[in-house]
């Protein structure tokens, strides 16, 4: 089975059947990771102190 790791937390995903058509698109482990991708996708540049 293929896997690759979650974009947020780098958790290893397995391939699923749901995600059969799709699987190259899919990025996330879980819905909690993808509403949490801006943490991980933008650089902390808002905190300039």
């Amino acid at each position: 089975m293929p896997s690759k790791p979650c974009a947020v937390c780098g958790r290893t995903m397995t391939w699923r059947r749901a995600w059969a058509k799709t699987w190259d698109e899919v990025r996330y482990c879980s819905e909690r990771c993808r509403r949490n991708r801006r943490a991980a996708d933008a650089p902390d540049s808002s905190r300039d102190g």
